[in-house]
């Protein structure tokens, strides 16, 4: 069933506002992916604080030359069945939901990147993106190795607090 003018001018705007407004965007081949399969991608995708749409790759072209900074953005990667992970919050999770789930569905396969400010990823770098950590884990690499000195001092106190109590036991008995 054909898609009337009226909608495709609506899912432009929508994906132009998207492209916009999201972190990253990632595209990726989902042809031979059963339904299942893709319920499962949206369900741990939305854990993850990331959306993914399926939308017609002309259509995307379309919103890339509507959208500010997205004008001169390379397209030849997006061709075939695609799906569009992006996410506000966080630059990594579009990258690494798609990838983590592509390594038990193997039809689903990472296929290029965007950034916010229209900046092309290739395969290779988005597949390099989605290896970095998240801003949650680095927040709590962060704050572990703030706390590290205090608990640091805190255990050489306590440590010869013990001693000290040791000794004075020692004598008490003796």
């Amino acid at each position: 069933m054909a898609i009337s003018r009226d909608k495709k001018h609506a899912l432009v705007t929508e994906f132009s506002t998207i492209l916009g407004s999201s972190k990253m965007t990632v595209a990726a081949k989902y042809d031979g992916t059963s339904v299942a399969d893709l319920q499962a991608l949206r369900r741990a995708a939305r854990e993850a604080g990331v959306s993914v749409k399926v939308i017609k790759n002309r259509l995307v072209r379309t919103s890339m030359a509507q959208t500010k900074g997205f004008e001169k953005t390379d397209t030849t990667p997006l061709i075939g069945q695609l799906l569009y992970a992006y996410s506000n919050e966080d630059e990594v999770a579009p990258a690494q939901v798609i990838d983590k789930f592509s390594k038990n569905v193997p039809t689903l396969e990472l296929v290029a990147g965007y950034d916010n400010s229209g900046t092309a990823l290739d395969t290779a770098a988005v597949k390099a993106l989605a290896g970095l950590p998240s801003k949650n884990q680095l927040v709590a690499e962060v704050v572990a190795q703030l706390l590290s000195p205090v608990h640091d001092v805190t255990n050489a106190l306590s440590g010869n607090l013990h001693a000290l109590l040791d000794g004075v036991e020692a004598k008490a008995t003796a």
